[in-house]
């Protein structure tokens, strides 16, 4: 970045205001938990679908105890797969039992996956606002300087900086706001899909049962 962008920033962040800061600041806090979330998956999601690929394989030769095996392995990760397979295999419960146990896991699973979605839900409602509240700042800023300055002085330059603090607060906001909801979306339907992964296992492992 040279020196004339730095001064360009210096002056969008003047013209912005508090409004514009705090703004940038959540737009940290997004993309903090979108890559957090991302790397999260990545890891627990794919490793968790090795293993139902594996436990899949192994139940059409009725080798539960090599699925077992697998579980002990993984289960150091805290992957959702081995923690649900290895519960249930070890489990001495049968039948409805058993399936209501699997349920259960699955929802605690899926609500530790969940965690701090709720945040990218929340800056995605709250970050348009937010700049909405930015633009009636700047907007009144506007009046009481056209208001303030003398007819001969009054001018668009007057009104300049109101509207550049409303416009920019603006845009920070829809900044914020759209990659949040992108991404909670598509983070949500990745979960709701692999939770019908681990549905279809847990039943199949009570099939086998």
């Amino acid at each position: 970045m040279g020196f004339n962008d730095m001064l360009q920033a210096r002056e969008l962040l003047r013209a912005g205001g508090p409004v514009l800061i705090f703004l940038l600041f959540l737009s940290v806090l997004s993309i903090a938990v979108i890559l957090e979330r991302y790397f999260v998956y990545r890891k627990k999601i794919n490793v968790s679908r090795h293993l139902i690929t594996y436990a899949r394989a192994q139940l059409k030769n009725g080798s539960l105890q090599k699925i077992l095996t697998a579980c002990e392995r993984d289960i150091s990760r805290n992957t959702p797969a081995a923690n649900l397979l290895f519960k249930m295999l070890t489990s001495t419960k049968k039948g409805v039992q058993l399936r209501e146990l699997s349920q259960s896991i699955i929802e605690w699973e899926v609500t530790k996956l969940q965690a701090r979605l709720s945040i990218l839900a929340t800056l995605g409602s709250t970050t348009p606002f937010i700049g909405l509240f930015g633009t009636v700042i700047g907007v009144m800023r506007a009046f009481v300087d056209l208001s303030a300055a003398s007819a001969a002085a009054a001018g668009p330059s007057v009104v300049a900086k109101g509207i550049a603090e409303a416009l920019i607060n603006t845009a920070a906001g829809l900044f914020v706001a759209v990659p949040a909801v992108i991404f909670y979306n598509y983070f949500t339907t990745k979960i709701n899909f692999f939770e019908k992964e681990l549905e279809n296992i847990a039943e199949e492992i009570i099939n086998e049962d």
